[in-house]
């Protein structure tokens, strides 16, 4: 299964970014084989508006069928959950141990946004 986790960097060991919209990096990770690709998100760090929606779209084109974050606005939820992705916020720790706790069944998905939306 791919996973998208919202992150600081570009590694396995790179700490979960809580922010969903604007991290700096989206990791795509294969739960299976632990293969990932970091995917710049600059373009919607400093985005006036839409970072939310524009990341959740991506993860959405890049096959994840979970994301893993700290936050998630009410928009970037609604355009996820449409697409069928499960979200899992309030992640800490690192990318790979986020991984490890999903594989372990020690997540639970959300059914609503927990962070306000940016005007």
């Amino acid at each position: 299964m791919k996973v998208a986790i919202s992150a600081k960097g570009t590694e396995l060991s790179s700490a979960v970014d809580p922010r969903f919209g604007r991290a700096a990096y989206i990791m795509i990770v294969d739960t299976d084989s632990m293969a990932f690709e970091a995917v710049d998100n600059s373009v919607n760090v400093n985005s006036f508006k839409g970072a939310g929606i524009q990341a959740a779209t991506m993860v959405h084109d890049k096959g994840a069928e979970v994301l893993m974050t700290g936050y998630c606005g009410p928009k970037a939820f609604q355009t996820l959950e449409a697409a069928g992705v499960k979200i899992v916020s309030d992640v800490e720790g690192t990318v790979a141990e986020a991984v490890e706790l999903l594989k372990a069944g020690k997540v639970e998905y959300t059914d609503a946004a927990n962070a306000d939306a940016h005007w």
